[in-house]
């Protein structure tokens, strides 16, 4: 199904296009890229991503270009898999590598057992706050904006997430490498910050991979270079056409 999803015209009238974020890129980065590819066709398109993927993560990202974007909504709430490594016995201000390790201590006393129970007692509906390192909004400002001036919200607004499915594929300590299955807006980052502080070594996401949203897989994505090659391809062949 999702080869013939992303085996879709490029340079129609509205399309989903599956890509696969590059690490350090925003997911605004992205839009802008196959934007102004558009732009380079002489199209004018409106380009939209479906679930925001933070810098530090990379993997699936679809946009809606065109008419697609209409149906924007109806992708982010689907529920979304992630591969990925925390690390325990550290942790960081923004619960991911973008900021400096603090509070060191050792992961050797730690069992195999004590780390997949941990794991496994997070399945379930639970209430969790966006961290300060986030593009969520309060009182009109994004809440890294104020992180990056030192203030802390702490009445930030909890939202109910859902984690069907926490696996634990490998213990290579102080990492430990998972598979998470997870509903619409669930914070990753989160997450990894409280296993380490339920372990009592604290921990926070060493890296994230998208895997999938809803029925769609990352291995059916393209890069931006491939997904910029092939729209002005298309766009190329579409002229050739009209021009016989």
């Amino acid at each position: 199904m999702d080869e013939e999803r992303n085996s879709e015209p490029l340079v129609d009238e509205g399309n989903f296009l599956l890509i696969d974020k590059p690490l350090d890129w925003t997911s605004f980065d992205v839009v802008a890229k196959i934007r102004n590819s558009y732009k380079r066709c002489g199209l004018k398109r409106k380009v939209g991503h479906c679930g925001t993927l933070d810098p530090k993560a990379t993997g699936l990202l679809i946009l809606a270009a065109g008419r697609k974007t209409k149906e924007i909504a109806t992708l982010e709430v689907l529920d979304k898999v992630y591969d990925g490594v925390i690390k325990l016995g550290a942790m960081t201000e923004s619960h991911d590598v973008e900021t400096v390790e603090y509070g060191h201590c050792s992961t050797a006393h730690l069992t195999e057992s004590e780390i997949r129970t941990a794991a496994a007692g997070f399945v379930g509906t639970h209430q969790q706050q966006p961290p300060m390192h986030s593009a969520a909004w309060h009182n009109g400002k994004r809440l890294y904006e104020h992180a990056r001036k030192g203030v802390v919200i702490r009445e930030r607004k909890a939202k109910e997430i859902v984690i069907y499915r926490f696996d634990v594929t490998s213990i290579q300590l102080p990492l430990i490498y998972f598979t998470l299955h997870v509903s619409k807006g669930a914070y990753i980052r989160v997450i990894a910050h409280e296993l380490g502080a339920a372990l009592g070594v604290g921990g926070y996401l060493a890296s994230l991979r998208r895997v999938s949203i809803g029925t769609w897989e990352l291995s059916s994505a393209r890069t931006v270079s491939e997904t910029i090659e092939a729209i002005l391809q298309e766009a190329s062949n579409t002229r050739l056409g009209e021009g016989r």
